[in-house]
């Protein structure tokens, strides 16, 4: 590899926004700030909702007369 061409690598922390927790990773930035992380995300807690694109698919098979 080349001398001088690479960006400084550290060991960043990422704190979250909404609930406010901390974790370590690798980066070229020392600080990283989300909105959303694993542990608020509702995907990964579980608390996600499908009812709304069920209401979506139910209205497109009754516009378009599919489904029966």
């Amino acid at each position: 590899m080349k001398k001088d061409i690479h960006p400084k690598y550290y060991k960043c922390k990422v704190i979250c926004t909404s609930c406010g927790s901390e974790f370590e990773t690798g980066s070229t930035l020392k600080e990283i700030k989300v909105d959303t992380c694993s542990n608020c995300h509702p995907f990964y807690t579980g608390r996600q909702r499908f009812a709304q694109a069920q209401g979506r698919v139910e209205k497109f098979n009754k516009k378009y007369g599919l489904g029966k």
